[in-house]
């Protein structure tokens, strides 16, 4: 083959090389990737909602906030409570018995900014005599300590005494958070903990919970 031929035949060969690579271009990836899934909870919580078993509320018979031990303690000369004004607080500071000295805390319930630990009041998003009408009755006293001493997270809240005497002991058909903002929150702890605790609520509580997740 010629010198001629032979350089012909090379810039045959670049063009389709250069022809094959420009349709690869083109067309459409045989295997893209993936679309990441959207991150974030849940919009409404209303299934959930749905796990919660409805019955009827229970009695009081036998119910004593002594049959729930609190506030434990928690090592280090701390108890629950102090464990809760630490770490729901802002700047605390606390004296060699764990005693908050200083700090400031915000009342999700009324939005209230307390600067006095003394004025702060620790509350179970489901109070021990609501816990007790819909199941705890039937616990032993370490379930119940357990349940009083809860430091998950969203069981024990920092609040104000004003706020916490508000409430009580009701459900949230009875009771709801002044701050209408925080309703969707409240809900969806008070759920979480019947949920976890294995506790039922009554068809007035779980409607009135409905209402409050339509408006997260």
């Amino acid at each position: 083959m010629n010198r001629a031929a032979v350089t012909s035949l090379v810039v045959f060969l670049l063009l389709v090389a250069v022809g094959w690579y420009l349709t690869k271009l083109q067309s459409p990836q045989e295997n893209p990737p993936a679309t990441p899934a959207p991150t974030g909870s849940a919009p409404t919580g209303s299934s959930d909602l749905a796990a919660l078993v409805v019955a009827p509320e229970g009695k009081m018979a036998g119910y004593s906030r002594d049959r729930f031990p609190h506030w434990a303690s928690q090592g280090n000369s701390c108890d629950t409570r102090e464990v809760v004004l630490q770490r729901q607080g802002v700047d605390v500071k606390s004296d060699k018995d764990c005693k908050a000295t200083s700090g400031t805390w915000t009342s999700v319930y009324d939005g209230v900014v307390i600067k006095d630990d003394g004025e702060v009041d620790i509350d179970h998003t489901v109070p021990l005599a609501e816990a007790w009408r819909s199941g705890a009755d039937k616990w032993t006293d370490e379930q119940r300590k357990a349940f009083a001493n809860d430091l998950g997270g969203i069981q024990l809240i920092a609040v104000t005494a004003k706020s916490n005497r508000s409430k009580g002991d009701q459900d949230p058909a009875k009771w709801k958070p002044p701050v209408a903002a925080y309703g969707c929150t409240y809900a969806r702890h008070w759920i979480a903990v019947k949920i976890n605790y294995k506790l039922t609520a009554d068809q007035a509580e779980h409607d009135a919970l409905a209402g409050l997740l339509a408006t997260c």
